[in-house]
């Protein structure tokens, strides 16, 4: 019986830009929200808190991509680094290298003669590409990808961010802390969820991990603004 393609597609090429997306998407909503709910308890009015709300979407998906950028960056700096020792390693002891290959695929099960025709058939042809691949276990799908990384997590941060403005500009000065509060939750619930299915893992248990963080840090925003507006009466 033949095997459906979309049966084989395993998740771990997704996780370059997945990591970025939930982080993101997830801090659009924490940070947004909380700052939002912080403001409001301090009773500040309206326009204050929608620029509040604003900058924060703003500064916030700045932020995400220049952190992710930096952080993907020194991950890429690290890989080509080892793929110029390596690249320098095959010229300068390329029967060395050989040898290693053979061995990593002894190491997998293969006997003594058939890893060394495979080491020298994968090495006549890309041969740092095998290495690469076998010794140091790139691959093109998995590499580090710093702008790509940047542009998801802004993009994911604004998306999930804005929503919370547009809470601010419906609900009623009575109910706005309540209904931010929810239409976050909401949120990252349903973040949770699209995480773990992405990832294959339990999207409830996902969904909790999220839910049980982000609101925690709404209810410490809500108390520290709470404070700080009665301080300053």
């Amino acid at each position: 019986m033949a095997v459906r393609s979309d049966q084989q597609d395993h998740r771990s090429g997704r996780s370059t830009w997945l990591r970025a997306a939930v982080l993101g998407a997830d801090d659009g909503v924490v940070s947004t929200a909380s700052l939002i709910i912080g403001v409001s308890a301090a009773s500040a009015s309206k326009g204050t808190v929608l620029i509040a709300g604003v900058a924060g979407v703003v500064a916030g998906a700045m932020s995400m991509a220049a952190g992710e950028y930096v952080s993907v960056s020194s991950q890429r700096d690290l890989e080509e680094a080892d793929v110029a020792l390596e690249r320098r390693q095959l010229t300068e002891n390329p029967a060395d290298e050989l040898a290693e290959l053979t061995g990593i695929y002894e190491k997998r099960g293969l006997d003594r003669e058939l890893a060394k025709k495979v080491a020298e058939q994968l090495s006549a042809g890309d041969r740092l590409k095998a290495h690469l691949r076998d010794e140091l276990g790139f691959h093109d799908a998995t590499r580090a990808r710093p702008l790509q990384a940047a542009v998801v997590s802004a993009a994911s941060f604004a998306s999930l961010a804005i929503p919370q403005i547009v809470v601010v500009l419906l609900a009623p000065s009575a109910i706005r802390i309540a209904a931010v509060a929810t239409a976050a939750l909401a949120s990252l619930a349903a973040l949770g969820a699209l995480g773990g299915q992405l990832a294959g893992a339990s999207r409830l248990r996902a969904a909790l991990r999220v839910l049980l963080g982000g609101g925690l840090a709404m209810a410490v925003s809500a108390l520290v603004g709470k404070v700080l507006g009665i301080a300053q009466r």
